[in-house]
């Protein structure tokens, strides 16, 4: 294991740790925002910086991390060896201790993700055989005991409570298996708390005659002998405040869809369209192989497809935020990922093809060949790569585009040094979660980026006028991004977690007062 920090020790059970005190004592004295009712100082929205950091284990073991107000505890997904929850005493931010973990292998294989509410730990289980139904476990967070185990959809990906608590929803993916023989619906489950954990899985057939015009929009249907249901599929949730509402990314097929939870009904699928990156400051660097990092604008295009989302409702409006990471369908029968190198380019569409097909160009860059000939020729006349290397703000309402960080965050890492130039040929800094917070009037959006190791701040107060604030390093590859709330947070500050799951490294971060 590499470690990240040259203060990690290591503990008499041989848990390895890390932490960054710089004053501890500081965090529990009351002349801090929401201690005893008053408001003594006040949080900068642009100082946050790391407090503290844990390493759990290597590569997988620390996805998605989940906070319980209630026992202080932080409960985090790691996959490392053993498929399992850990549990991390987080009563001092400085100083987070694992003291226990909850074993899921009596419930099936890999625990994907993990949310809290009211005392409960809800995991989203898949099973064994990945094709076959997932498993939603709830647990207790006093004592780790199981509750409730609620069978749903194929791949459980993402879960969530909604904010009343009355609800838990899945996002099962149901991937194919590798020979594309077995390909699940993808579904969406809707677990009722108050009713005993009765589950109500939702499918996406009835969208199956709305196919043309939805793929006319930038929907991708495009499996292998795949029906519209089992093409769908669901990666990540967000739900309004309200409880009322939710949206779920369909990354694969380039989509949003709307959930009305008073009906238990998906409404509507927002397919997202393409971003044209030979526009503006939607410039790229393609080549990984070009000795060099320059933004410049091409004659491709991007298909967003988001990972995780976010919500927020301004003035009644609901505003989707969506981190782009990319996706692609890439298994022992079928493969969509293509080198421009590789492809036959149109003679008309692309008269400098020769030039383009050069590792200093195009030549590198990943695309699908599931898009782009237009005439059904040998040659493609378009090129669409995966993820749009942004973060986005839709309407949720219409699936508009409201706003798109364009290669801001691009410009940035690289800026920084960060910018990994190895996956300039795929999809740049790879945006990939999401979480939205408030700090007073200020509200924020902290987007994990997975191949730049880092994390961007945006004031978001304004839905339509997005403001980075700053950079911060993460871990190896940070997953899962968690927002603490002063209100809610051990310690009355604001604090962010993020969990990396190449490192197995978890870091958190505070703003400085003013």
């Amino acid at each position: 294991m590499q470690l990240r920090r040259a203060l990690f020790l290591l503990t008499a059970t041989g848990i390895v740790a890390c932490t960054k005190p710089t004053n501890p004592s500081q965090e529990i004295q009351s002349d801090v925002p929401g201690a005893n009712g008053q408001l003594f100082k006040k949080e900068n929205v642009s100082g946050f910086t790391e407090i503290s950091a844990i390493d759990i284990g290597d590569a997988g073991a620390a996805e998605i991390s989940a906070f319980d107000p209630k026992t202080k505890r932080l409960f985090v997904v790691n996959n490392a060896a053993v498929n399992k929850i850990d549990v991390l005493d987080f009563a001092n931010p400085y100083a987070p201790v694992v003291i226990g973990s909850i074993s899921v292998a009596p419930y099936g294989g890999l625990v994907n993700s993990v949310d809290v509410k009211d005392g409960m730990l809800a995991a989203a289980i898949e099973a064994t055989d990945r094709q076959a139904a997932g498993k939603i476990v709830i647990f207790s967070t006093a004592d780790y005991s199981e509750i409730k185990v609620v069978t749903v959809g194929s791949l459980p990906d993402m879960v969530a409570f909604t904010p009343d608590g009355k609800f838990i929803l899945t996002a099962n993916e149901g991937e194919p298996n590798a020979s594309y023989t077995v390909d699940p619906e993808g579904t969406v489950s809707i677990i009722s708390v108050k009713n005993n954990f009765a589950v109500v899985t939702l499918n996406f057939a009835a969208f199956a005659s709305q196919q043309s015009d939805l793929k006319s929009g930038g929907l991708r249907v495009f499996g292998p002998n795949a029906s519209f249901a089992q093409d769908m599929e669901p990666e990540y949730v967000t739900i309004a405040d309200d409880s009322r509402t939710a949206w779920v990314s369909l990354q694969e097929n380039n989509a949003i869809a709307k959930i009305d939870l008073r009906t238990l009904t998906i409404t509507d699928i927002f397919p997202l369209g393409f971003k044209n990156y030979n526009v503006g400051e939607n410039s790229i660097d393609p080549s990984d192989r070009d000795d060099k990092i320059l933004f410049q604008n091409w004659q491709v295009k991007g298909m967003y497809q988001p990972d995780g989302l976010a919500v927020v409702v301004e003035k009644g409006m609901p505003y989707v935020f969506s981190a782009n990471e990319g996706d692609a369908r890439e298994y022992t029968a079928f493969s969509e990922i293509r080198r421009v190198s590789s492809l036959s380019l149109d003679a008309l569409a692309f008269p400098n093809a020769v030039t383009l097909k050069t590792n200093a160009q195009l030549a590198r860059l990943n695309v699908t060949n599931t898009l782009g000939n237009t005439d059904g020729d040998a040659d493609f006349d378009e090129l669409y790569s995966f993820g749009a290397r942004s973060f986005s703000v839709w309407n949720g309402n219409s699936g508009a585009l409201v706003w798109d960080s364009k290669n801001q965050l691009d410009v940035a890492t690289n800026t920084k040094g960060w910018y990994d130039d190895g996956r300039s040929d795929d999809k740049g800094s790879e945006p990939e979660g999401i979480a939205i917070g408030h700090i007073h009037k200020t509200r924020l959006a902290f987007i994990g980026l997975e191949r730049a190791d880092a994390l961007a701040v945006y004031d978001v107060t304004q839905p339509q006028h997005p403001v980075l604030l700053q950079l911060l390093k993460t871990g190896d590859a940070p997953e899962g991004v968690l927002f603490i709330s002063d209100k809610d947070s051990p310690n009355k500050r604001s604090l962010v977690v993020v969990s990396s799951e190449n490192d197995g490294v978890i870091k958190v971060y505070s703003p400085a007062l003013l």
